[in-house]
């Protein structure tokens, strides 16, 4: 994609520095990948319940809602998938210039268009977080019955069953959602933030 010769770059008085210190805390993307069913969204809302309680500025993107507005356009190809990751790195780019955390829940199968988004902010502003499920286990959960259509052929390219999911090799954050507790993997997604320096120990016991 090429930028039109006429279109420029407009400066603002107000930096990201100076949004921070405003909020208190560094703006961060959590991005948080893993099979449908791996409990994305479950963690990524109570992780930001936490920091929301802490009066840390959040932001939760998740891939259904997602999909209702600004990527409602877009099929489940691996092109619609590509796409849909590469609006949602550009949004994610947009909160943490305004000193906001923000959250993404995506299955965001392919290693290629995670590391596109990661390209897209500084060193330390982008936080891999791998929720390692077993398929089976993600299947036997199956809340919304989407691996059973996908079995019955009435969802095509479903990753793990039609599309492959590629596995990160070096996340931030590899969080085992197919056992330990909520609460526990809640714990090892903040402790992460404040080891990076995003938000203080104090502002979360606080």
């Amino acid at each position: 994609m090429t930028t039109a010769r006429h279109i420029y770059w407009q400066s603002t008085h107000v930096s990201r520095r100076d949004r921070e210190r405003l909020a208190g805390h560094r703006g961060a993307v959590l991005w948080f990948t893993g099979y449908s069913g791996a409990g994305k969204s479950t963690l990524a809302t109570a992780v930001e319940a936490r920091l929301h309680a802490a009066g840390v500025h959040t932001y939760v993107l998740d891939g259904d809602n997602i999909r209702h507005g600004l990527c409602a356009d877009l099929d489940f190809s691996d092109a619609g998938r590509k796409e849909n990751i590469r609006r949602i790195g550009e949004v994610s780019k947009l909160f943490v210039d305004a000193g906001v955390v923000v959250l993404t829940a995506f299955i965001s199968p392919f290693r290629e268009d995670r590391a596109r988004v990661r390209g897209l902010l500084a060193d330390g502003d982008f936080f891999e977080v791998f929720c390692d499920c077993a398929l089976d286990v993600c299947e036997s959960r199956d809340v919304k019955g989407l691996y059973k259509r996908a079995r019955a052929g009435d969802i095509p390219d479903f990753t793990g069953i039609h599309s492959p999911y590629e596995e990160p090799e070096s996340p931030e954050v590899r969080v085992n959602t197919g056992e330990n507790e909520l609460e526990a993997c809640v714990e090892q997604v903040l402790a992460a933030l404040v080891n990076a320096g995003v938000v203080s120990d104090a502002v979360l016991r606080s």
